[in-house]
């Protein structure tokens, strides 16, 4: 019966529908997830992911068929997901931001048949339905932005219809996937394929009570005894920070709190935080912390910021004086800042507290973390020697449907499976990580190599600079040119030459830009990151280079 606790562990791997559905059995009236007045239990999470499962099966999908989000931060966003694990179905990640050709390159890589989409997005999906043929199950979520289109499944009348736990014929595995597609800055998203129990695993390796490798309850079970941290997604679910961080949530048992506005504002974070007592939350590095931090410096008697206890960063350099500044607004808060990506979990992190000292981007190796070079051997410590970050033991299977760039980002080494996913750093002598940035942005000036994130770092260091971005351009004496592009803060006018000698003052003299430009906006995508693409367009339209 359904308010029975299921008896039966695992028997292929964790899974997160199985882990899920023992705590709603275990937990039936705990709180899961909060959005504005909209409070829903574990037990209403769990039978409302049933309702979505069923649908999900009748519409025809099949034994690991792609199923993709197409969703703002909201309550649906995970109980979607969990009616994915359920029914046995691979959850697709979709940018929100794409257009219409990047959303068919998407659906028709990842073969997707059935998307869960706001309302919003109704008259996009109508002109996607003839260019995504292999879409055949379309579950409109309300967002009060017009009807239910008549090609469409209403989310709440399928989530409201369940009235037994669903189970598909062929069963839950931890071989069963995730599906995280990559921004694709420097190319075509590539699908990261992710087992579920390498998940599990990865997520908890930093847990006091770790979970054992074969699938059974009774650790499981002691670790859960009440509410676990009410945690607020800062960053986008349909990105890996976002996402990973809600799984980990809720695989111990937590809640989960989105914000109703669908563009990143630091007042209504700070406002959600004070309103519901979040005490945790996922940002990506200074791209949120520098926005929540100058809110706090003007009215720093407006929020009640105490509840918040860890602050979880990733994907972007969070700088040291932007963790000082925070801890004047809350002294207990510790900030954790993690080296990771979609393609490998928990590489290496750097924990701020009061008291403690600080840096920017300098992490403490995981225990699966090496630095190795490009021809395979270990940077040792203090050597001065660059080489790419990898992790060992759970990484995920590859990249969906892409053999060749699966064989250059998870390799063998010595009978030992690596994920490398291109971040290069070198081993102070201390043993920590000092991360140089991805080897595919690198700039090659007078056969020196320069890291674009290093130098953006020193120039958001100077006060009128809100935001940076470095790239190189074709110059006939070096092969590039260091040249950035700077968003100011409001009020500042840009002094070149001085921003120069700024850079100069942190790095070596063929680090500092040859030319720095002025741009509206850096234009960072939800997740924080950078097009240097687009960047170095319009790089080279300023400077008149063809």
């Amino acid at each position: 019966m359904r308010d029975q606790l299921r008896s039966d562990p695992v028997t292929a791997g964790w899974n997160f529908a199985e882990i899920w559905e023992r705590i709603a059995d275990r937990a039936p009236d705990e709180v899961v997830q909060l959005q504005g007045d909209r409070v829903f239990t574990w037990q209403q999470f769990d039978r409302r992911a049933d309702g979505i499962a069923a649908a999900l099966l009748a519409g025809g999908a099949q034994h690991q068929d792609k199923v993709a989000h197409y969703l703002y931060n909201c309550p649906e966003f995970m109980e979607s997901m969990f009616a994915m694990y359920k029914a046995g179905l691979a959850p697709v990640n979709t940018n929100y931001r794409y257009t219409d050709d990047e959303l068919e390159y998407l659906w028709e890589n990842s073969d997707t048949v059935a998307v869960v989409f706001h309302g919003t997005f109704t008259e996009r999906c109508d002109a996607m339905r003839s260019r995504a043929p292999r879409v055949h199950t379309w579950i409109w979520v309300d967002d009060g932005s017009g009807p239910c289109p008549d090609w469409a499944i209403d989310y709440e009348v399928a989530a409201t219809s369940a009235t037994g736990r669903t189970i598909p014929p062929w069963g839950r595995s931890g071989d069963d996937l995730y599906l995280i597609y990559t921004g694709g800055t420097t190319g075509f998203p590539k699908g990261v394929m992710w087992r579920q129990d390498d998940v599990v695993g990865s997520l908890d390796n930093s847990s006091k009570a770790k979970l054992p490798a074969e699938p059974g309850w009774e650790v499981f079970d002691g670790r859960i005894s009440g509410p676990g941290p009410r945690v607020l997604p800062g960053a986008p679910l349909m990105h890996g920070t976002g996402a990973f961080n809600a799984m980990s949530v809720l695989m111990n048992g937590g809640s989960i709190v989105t914000m109703q506005g669908r563009h990143f504002d630091p007042a209504e974070l700070l406002d959600t935080i004070q309103h519901y007592k979040a005490t945790t939350m996922s940002i990506v590095g200074d791209a949120m912390a520098k926005p929540i931090l100058r809110a706090l410096d003007a009215e720093p008697d407006r929020w009640d910021f105490s509840s918040m206890r860890v602050m979880i960063s990733s994907g972007v350099i969070w700088a040291a004086e932007t963790k000082a500044g925070l801890l004047r607004h809350n002294q207990r808060l510790i900030m954790v800042d993690t080296l990771g990506s979609s393609e490998a979990i928990g590489m290496a992190a750097n924990t701020t507290k009061a008291g403690g000292g600080s840096s920017t981007a300098k992490f403490a190796l995981g225990p699966n973390t090496r630095v190795l070079t490009e021809d395979g051997r270990e940077v040792q410590a203090g050597s001065g020697e660059r080489g790419r970050v990898a992790l060992r033991g759970r990484t995920p299977i590859g990249y969906y449907k892409d053999p060749v760039k699966s064989a250059d980002t998870f390799i063998v080494h010595d009978g030992v499976r690596w994920s490398i996913p291109g971040d290069w750093a070198e081993v102070e002598a201390d043993g920590t990580l000092k991360l140089y940035g991805r080897g595919s942005q690198c700039i090659n000036t007078g056969g020196e190599k320069v890291y674009p994130e290093e130098v953006e770092e020193a120039l958001k260091l100077h006060p009128s600079v809100d935001d940076a971005a470095v790239v190189g351009v074709p110059d006939e004496r070096f092969g590039e040119a260091i040249t950035a592009l700077v968003q100011l803060h409001e009020g500042h006018t840009l002094d070149e030459k001085a921003l120069i000698a700024y850079v100069r003052e942190h790095h070596a003299a063929y680090k500092s830009p040859k030319r720095v430009l002025q741009i509206a906006t850096i234009g960072r995508a939800a997740n924080g990151k950078l097009n240097y693409k687009n960047l170095r367009d319009e790089a080279l339209r300023q400077l008149g280079i063809s």
